[in-house]
């Protein structure tokens, strides 16, 4: 009997999967359990059209990251950050990432997650720096800061 699985059965099959399996073994278990269903032609069919719909909107998502990249590459898209600095020549504020997300949002209108700015530590000193971020699964850009003296 052929069947379609609906999630990762170990020895089996993975989920999305079309599979010659033995007969009783796919209506006493793996239907019983929602783990496959029959491989009717309409079934299949629908599998098809879902995994058609998450190419399209995977390569849209690349598409839209790829964007932003872009936008982020330019070298008008320049961050400036004004802070007060000590005598030290640090900065009596630290910068984070969430100050960065927000600032891109305020000065360029670039929206990005602050969860996927790749920042090792908040940034305490004054000069030019450049932050890479994923903006995507494989997409990364690099946003460009110019932190200065008030």
């Amino acid at each position: 009997m052929k069947v379609i699985f609906l999630a990762d059965v170990k020895g089996q099959g993975k989920k999305g999967e079309i599979k010659e399996v033995p007969t009783g073994y796919a209506q006493n278990f793996l239907i019983k359990k929602k783990l496959a269903k029959e491989a009717t032609n309409q079934a299949i069919s629908a599998l098809r059209g879902q995994e058609r719909s998450k190419e399209k909107a995977h390569a849209e998502m690349v598409a839209e990251a790829e964007n932003i990249k872009n936008q982020l590459a330019q070298e008008t898209t320049l961050v400036q950050f004004v802070e007060k600095v000590g005598p030290d020549g640090r900065t009596f504020g630290s910068i984070t990432s969430k100050k960065i997300a927000e600032e891109l949002a305020k000065q360029f209108g670039i929206k990005v997650d602050k969860r996927n700015i790749q920042l090792d530590h908040p940034l305490r000193s004054v000069g030019l720096v450049e932050v890479p971020v994923k903006l995507y699964h494989d997409v990364t850009g690099i946003i460009q800061l110019s932190i200065k003296e008030a």
